[in-house]
C-alpha cells in the first residue's frame, strides 16, 4: 500500500463571521453544520478505509473527526499543527477594518512570507513549517485523513507543487472539501 493524504476543509463556520478574520478562533460552524458534516464523512466513507485519523482541535474540524471516527471506531488524533494561521491581534476583526488600518501592508503575507506576519501572529513561512513538519512525520503507507483549515491546506499543496507563495491563494479549497495527495 502506498501513502495516500485526504486534506479536509472543515464545513463552513457560521453566517455571523462573513468577513471576519478568525484564524485559530475556535469558531462555530453555520447552521448547517450538521448536515455539512454528513455530506463530508459520506464522502469519506465512500473512498476508505483509512488507516489514521486526524484534526486540528479547533471544533469546527474536531465535528468532522469526531462524527467520522464514530462511523470508522478510529481514534482521532489533535494535531495543532494543522490548524489554521495565528492572525495575532486581527482575530476576530472585521477584514475591513484590517485593511483600513493596515491598508497593502497585509499583502505582507504573499510578498513577505518570510518575514511579514499580523501583529503578534505568524509569517506564511511559519504556517508552512509546521504543517510541513506534521507531513514529513506521516508514514510512508496508509491512508490518512487529516480535518484541517485552507491556509494549511493552500500552503502544503503549493510548497508539494513548488509553487511561488503569491499562487498558494488559489489553492485554498472550498468549504467541506477533500484534497488527495498521493
Amino acid at each position: 500500500m502506498t501513502r495516500q493524504i485526504l486534506l479536509v476543509r472543515h464545513p463552513p463556520v457560521t453566517n455571523a463571521l462573513r468577513g471576519i478574520c478568525y484564524g485559530v478562533s475556535d469558531v462555530p460552524l453555520a447552521d448547517d453544520g450538521p448536515t455539512r458534516i454528513e455530506e463530508i464523512v459520506a464522502q469519506l466513507l465512500a473512498q476508505g478505509p483509512y488507516t489514521h485519523l486526524y484534526h486540528s482541535g479547533l471544533s469546527r474540524c474536531a465535528a468532522v473527526a469526531n462524527a467520522l471516527a464514530a462511523r470508522t471506531g478510529m481514534k482521532p488524533v489533535i494535531d495543532p499543527r494543522l490548524r489554521e494561521r495565528c492572525f495575532g491581534t486581527w482575530e476576530l476583526r472585521p477584514w475591513d477594518d484590517i485593511h483600513a488600518e493596515s491598508g497593502d501592508a497585509m499583502m505582507g503575507m504573499v510578498t513577505a512570507p518570510e518575514t511579514w506576519r499580523p501583529p503578534s501572529g505568524e509569517t506564511t513561512f511559519e504556517l508552512r513549517d509546521r504543517v510541513w513538519a506534521w507531513y514529513a512525520e506521516q508514514p510512508a503507507h496508509g491512508r490518512i485523513v487529516a480535518i484541517t483549515h485552507g491556509g494549511p491546506i493552500a500552503s502544503l499543496v503549493g510548497t508539494l507543487n513548488h509553487r511561488p507563495v503569491t499562487e498558494w491563494p488559489t489553492y485554498v479549497p472550498p468549504f467541506g472539501s477533500i484534497t488527495s495527495i498521493s
